[in-house]
């Protein structure tokens, strides 16, 4: 199949405006919406279409008043690691949209599918999380064409998430996505526009 150059435009326009999203509405995203993004996601590329990410779509609210607890504990610790106006500026930080999204997916990544019989993870088993990543990304770009946010919360102790939801043995915590209409749209990053770090693209070295 042959794209053509609005289709490319369109594409270039949706990765632009694919932000880490942490302010939500609390509207609910319909089922069709949800299935959609779904069969999506399962379009990614993996290893060996081992397709090793298992999601678990968190609604029990008792669950996730335990990860938001977990959330502000390795928060708080993360704050330790800076010092005087730099902690400051990390306090004031919104790091996740725990308290309002509407569906929040917890990912994991099997350690031992046996879907592509280890085909091309043996030197690089590496590869089986790098594939649940791509996995998220194509969510990720999906959620945004269906006009939706996505936001991913790395703040939150592996081990302990696990434990949380009483995953299976070899299930290995990958993210934890939050999900929804954003309150608001803007193509700058949020750690670019509160000062955080500059915008600059890292460069392709040649060798």
């Amino acid at each position: 199949m042959q794209f053509t150059a609005a289709e490319a435009e369109t594409l270039k326009t949706i990765l632009r405006w694919r932000r880490d999203v942490r302010h939500f509405r609390t509207d609910p995203v319909p089922e069709a919406v949800l299935d959609r993004l779904r069969q999506t996601m399962a379009a990614a590329p993996s290893v060996g279409n081992a397709r090793p990410w298992r999601v678990l779509r968190v609604q029990d609210k008792t669950l996730r008043a335990a990860v938001r607890a977990e959330f502000e504990r390795c928060n708080s610790e993360a704050a330790l690691a800076y010092d005087g106006e730099t902690r400051t500026e990390y306090a004031r930080l919104k790091l996740s949209g725990l308290d309002a999204a509407p569906e929040q997916l917890a990912v994991f990544t099997e350690t031992e599918p046996a879907a592509g019989r280890g085909l091309g993870r043996r030197t690089m088993p590496e590869t089986l999380h790098q594939s649940t990543a791509m996995a998220i990304h194509t969510l990720w770009l999906a959620a945004r064409a269906e006009n939706l946010g996505l936001g991913m919360v790395s703040i939150l102790d592996p081990g302990r998430m696990e434990g949380l939801l009483a995953v299976p043995p070899g299930w290995e915590f990958s993210a934890y996505i939050c999900l929804g209409w954003p309150a608001f749209c803007d193509d700058t990053p949020l750690l670019h526009r509160t000062g955080w770090q500059e915008n600059r693209p890292t460069d392709w070295t040649i060798r």
